[in-house]
């Protein structure tokens, strides 16, 4: 399949994939399906609120890019704000959407990291790129337990991974989140389990070893991702604002680690916030170091299951 790139148009080889999020767990579904051979595209928020850090594509907003595991994504800056009041439409769906997105991005600035071998993402959080790139899959791994505006329209195949999606009704696909016998699953009529607000089960720990912040305000780290740390310990420190960090004389709210173990994500330095948002995670075993660099199996079973979909979406078997 070949399209005509003057028309601020993506060349596709084999299947184009758009992956909503970029997360921890949306990172092991990206990294999985570039490292099957598809040419997938990230899409992110303006200010991503990672923990797990060290091993998720969306620090590519901040960075520039973001290696996990061989892996790199690269931002593709946006050229302007387009504006919707225009009567001529261009680009791949002859659309106002897809007109709105050939202003905003640069098609061939997109199709240039594909061909590097890496992954583009894009800051869209409303997925106004997708009318314009027109991709054969379209994967919500948002995981914000709620829909943000993913419909099955998108493209040929629409996967929704966690809850917030109805089978056959805003996607056509569900992959389950949830850990336990079902985690993974796809589901081809109904939902995913409702969230249960309690973090899996990691050697005894579940809640506590999820650190939430005690107050509102800005983060200063005092330790870092990788670090061991006893149940106590400062780990951070919270400000009113940025420039309290290097005044002795400021006041701040500490966060202490509930669980000794490793620091296995940590949200990132200066990051605003409010007070009850997930800041950090600890991982309760001392030797699993390695953990905090690489992708997670949690991530790596969904990622399966994406990738059997896709699979069978591409050899036209149906199975929804």
């Amino acid at each position: 399949m070949s399209m005509n790139q003057s028309n601020n148009q993506i060349i596709k080889k084999n299947l184009l994939i758009i992956c909503r999020g970029a997360g921890d767990l949306a990172t092991g579904i990206i990294h999985r399906l570039h490292r099957a051979g598809h040419r997938v595209i990230a899409l992110e928020t303006d200010y991503p609120a990672a923990i797990r850090r060290q091993v998720s594509f969306c620090e590519a907003v901040y960075d520039g890019s973001a290696a996990v595991e061989g892996v790199t994504a690269r931002l593709v800056p946006a050229l302007a704000d387009a504006e919707t009041d225009t009567e001529t439409y261009s680009g791949i769906n002859d659309t106002p959407a897809a007109h709105i997105a050939s202003e905003k991005w640069d098609s061939s600035a997109i199709e240039a990291v594909l061909e590097a071998g890496e992954v583009p993402l894009l800051i869209d959080p409303k997925g106004e790129s997708i009318a314009l790139l027109k991709p054969d899959v379209v994967v919500d791994a948002i995981i914000a337990k709620k829909n943000l505006g993913t419909t099955i329209n998108m493209a040929p195949l629409v996967i929704g991974v966690g809850p917030g999606f109805t089978a056959g009704h805003d996607v056509h696909l569900v992959i389950e989140s949830m850990r336990g016998h079902n985690l993974a699953r796809i589901i081809t009529d109904g939902m995913a389990q409702p969230n249960t607000g309690v973090p899996g089960n990691i050697a005894g720990f579940t809640s506590e070893r999820v650190i939430h912040a005690p107050a509102a305000g800005y983060i200063h780290d005092v330790r870092k991702i990788g670090d061991i740390v006893q149940k106590g310990d400062e780990i951070a420190r919270i400000y009113p604002d940025k420039e309290s960090y290097d005044n002795a004389l400021s006041e701040y709210v500490s966060v202490n680690a509930t669980i000794t173990g490793i620091i296995r994500g940590l949200i990132r330095e200066g990051y605003y916030f409010r007070e009850g948002f997930k800041i950090a995670d600890i991982d309760p075993r001392e030797s699993e170091l390695t953990n905090c660099f690489t992708i997670s199996d949690k991530a790596r079973s969904i990622a399966g299951s994406v990738l059997e979909a896709v699979s069978a979406f591409e050899h036209g078997v149906k199975i929804y």
